[in-house]
């Protein structure tokens, strides 16, 4: 009787892949940050909208002859930034009760010489300076007007702009800078996920099990490809729902270059998770309980700390030495490239550059680790230093 067939090294790597899909999926904490980060992302949206639309508005009343005023108040307000809404009233006592009601914030009676402005308390700034503006105008009119002036000769501002695009290269560093955000916190959480997984089949023992029908590296393969798999699906979509909702509510002016950002920062976790996986997994394979994560890990968060920062550093001066010389640093290149190429100009040679020093980071990172992974895995009761690991790998 043959025996039985043992799986390929592709097979093991997706069954420890499923199985740390299936695992997260389940978990709590998984769940909540992918809701909690959609949630402020909605909500940065929907507060840009409100900022947007929220514009200084005033509405004012007329009666009597003060109706003259309704143009000039219009005209006034387009000149001072303010939304002027004009109502017509068929006498005082009328405008009176609009006041008191709240229905408008004032109301302009003609009287004698000069018109009056009612308000319920106070005149507003936006309120006095429209109505005095207008008031001004119609004035200046008509004593032109009786002077025998009525065709003024008044030449028209032109407007020059140093910088027109400024505004646009705004939305895409604050469009970048916030990618850079997302990916920082996403590599913390996935890479937590994976050291907290490592520590638990070490302590439980079920690593030893597992080492039975598999090669450590093997192991070390499927945890990486299944969280990220998880993590590039939640980038995708956070990416996705910020985009059409960025363009639906008509936050951006440049929807092509506010997508080509967003790839940018997907193709970017990819090479930093490959590289930050790796390291995260081969730290916590060096201790056997929770409680020593956070010195292993230490290391590693403080660079994508420094490198989150550095990152924002690079959109006041994306051709400065630091942010140049950053961008390049595998490790650092994810959160500062994609900033960088959205404040400014960008060589494509330094992007080719920044990409394969990463995949040489990666693949010399995954060999090292891998050693000092399969070496410290099932060493238990205590923490492992890098060269026992080695030498117990080798032996």
């Amino acid at each position: 009787m043959s025996e039985p067939r043992s799986l390929s090294s592709a097979s093991m790597i997706r069954l420890v892949a499923a199985r740390e899909i299936s695992a997260r999926l389940r978990d709590k904490n998984f769940i909540i940050s992918s809701v909690v980060i959609l949630v402020l992302l909605i909500g940065t949206l929907a507060l840009q909208v409100a900022l947007d639309s929220g514009g200084e508005t005033t509405r004012v009343g007329v009666v009597g002859e003060a109706g003259d005023l309704r143009p000039a108040l219009t005209a006034q307000g387009e000149a001072l930034g303010v939304d002027v809404t004009v109502t017509r009233h068929a006498d005082e006592a009328a405008a009176r009760r609009a006041v008191e009601d709240g229905d408008v914030d004032g109301a302009v009676l003609a009287a004698g010489e000069a018109p009056r402005l009612l308000v319920e308390d106070e005149s507003g700034g936006s309120l006095q300076a429209v109505v005095q503006g207008a008031v001004a105008q119609l004035a200046l009119a008509e004593q032109l007007a009786a002077a025998g002036i009525t065709d003024l000769d008044v030449p028209e501002v032109e407007v020059t702009a140093l910088d027109p695009d400024a505004d646009q290269e705004g939305q895409r560093v604050v469009a970048a800078i916030i990618g850079a955000g997302l990916l920082y916190g996403l590599l913390i959480l996935f890479g937590q996920f994976i050291a907290q997984g490592v520590v638990e089949e070490k302590a439980s023992r079920v690593v030893e099990l597992l080492l039975a029908t598999m090669k450590p590296w093997q192991l070390l393969a499927g945890k990486i490809l299944g969280l990220g798999v998880l993590g590039l699906a939640q980038i995708v979509v956070v990416a996705v729902v910020g985009v059409a909702g960025a363009i639906a509510f008509d936050v951006v002016d440049i929807p092509g270059e506010l997508v080509g950002t967003a790839v940018s920062v997907v193709l970017w976790f990819v090479l930093a998770y490959a590289f930050y996986a790796a390291i995260f997994a081969v730290a916590a394979s060096l201790v056997s309980r929770q409680e020593d994560l956070g010195t292993v890990l230490m290391p590693t968060t403080l660079v994508l700390v420094a490198a989150f920062v550095v990152g924002i550093q690079a959109a006041a001066d994306p051709d400065g030495a630091l942010a140049r010389v950053t961008s390049l640093v595998p490790g650092l290149s994810p959160l500062v490239m994609p900033v960088r190429q959205a404040a400014g100009e960008v060589a494509a040679w330094e992007v080719g550059l920044a990409v394969v020093l990463m995949l040489v980071a990666v693949a010399l990172i995954v060999r090292l680790g891998g050693r000092i992974y399969a070496g410290a895995l099932l060493r238990t009761g205590g923490k492992v230093t890098m060269r026992e690991a080695l030498k117990a790998e080798r032996g």
